[in-house]
């Protein structure tokens, strides 16, 4: 069995920078991320993102360039290890933990989970949700932008996120509906001025979709309430921008505690958890405010702890 002192769950950008951290500590340092087909999966949430314009050193840049920067880095340091592999159970032992993955088992001194989070889907009481996944239903605009040329879309949600994806798709598209259930939406104040200059975009508020319809792809979606006369909005895809959900539960297994949203509870000082030796970072801890930097900035920390906390029982 492999040991090492420091094994991090996920390869997203912030498992990446608490592993860079803990490589400039002297520390060995793992890091287990998942897979698409044979394709070690790098970079998490912030690949899904086009254009990332508030991260220190960059005016602008792509997110999945953003993350390629990071890995290389990362990779960098040769007490960096990465590998391809889920985690699929993990135990407290004596002085260390004890990680099963699909293919093998590893032991480590101390933890970091840094597994980020999944897109939230669309209810299934929202009649055709599940029916046009990947036929005109879409939860990357980056991905699916292109496909829609000159066509008419909507953009569920009210979020930085879903503002993101209506600019992306206005490159594409020739009509962007966003259809959000609240008064107003809230992204960041730049993007807001951008979705309201932007003569592509048009926001209904106030407002759910409770059916979408099509036959071989999406050709409407069936509003809560009548817009311009009719509850039936004609649009040839839907993207899906409604949050994230946690990925905490191999977390919760070894006994760390969640808050009620599932999310990792943190101390915000030292990025541990409840558990002596494991800490948490990125999208799936309890930090209001998710974004990037303050991913890494909570990896780094933990990887310091960490560090302390090897150097602790040593003495």
């Amino acid at each position: 069995m492999e040991s090492y002192d420091f094994i991090i769950i996920g390869a997203g950008g912030s498992g990446l920078a608490g592993a860079m951290y803990a490589a400039r500590l002297g520390l060995k340092t793992l890091v287990l991320g998942s897979t698409h087909g044979t394709e070690l999966s790098i970079g998490g949430v912030i690949t899904t993102t086009d254009t990332v314009e508030n991260y220190p050193g960059f005016t602008t840049i792509s997110g999945p360039e953003l993350a390629k920067n990071i890995e290389k880095h990362t990779r960098s340091y040769n007490l960096v290890t990465i590998k391809g592999e889920k985690a699929v159970s993990i135990k407290k032992m004596k002085s260390s933990f004890s990680i099963i993955t699909e293919k093998t088992k590893y032991q480590g001194k101390t933890i970091l989970f840094a597994t980020g989070t999944k897109l939230r889907k669309l209810p299934e009481e929202v009649r055709g949700s599940r029916e046009f996944e990947n036929k005109g239903i879409s939860y990357c605009a980056l991905c699916d932008a292109p496909l829609y040329k000159n066509r008419v879309v909507a953009v569920i949600g009210g979020s930085d996120s879903a503002a993101k994806d209506a600019l992306l798709l206005a490159e594409h598209t020739k009509k962007i509906y966003i259809i959000y259930h609240k008064e107003q939406i809230h992204p960041e104040p730049i993007n807001l001025m951008r979705i309201q200059k932007n003569k592509k975009i048009e926001v209904i508020n106030n407002t759910n979709i409770s059916e979408i319809r099509g036959k071989e792809s999406v050709t409407s979606v069936i509003l809560d309430k009548s817009y311009l006369g009719s509850r039936e909005l004609k649009v040839n895809g839907v993207f899906v921008a409604i949050g994230h959900i946690a990925l905490s539960d191999l977390a919760k297994s070894l006994g760390v505690k969640l808050n009620s949203a599932g999310e990792i509870k943190i101390n915000h000082m030292t990025s541990e958890t409840n558990i002596p030796g494991v800490f948490a970072a990125g999208d799936v801890t309890d930090k209001p405010f998710k974004q990037l930097i303050t991913g890494v900035a909570d990896a780094c920390t933990a990887a310091y702890s960490a560090y302390e906390h090897i150097m602790k029982k040593k003495l």
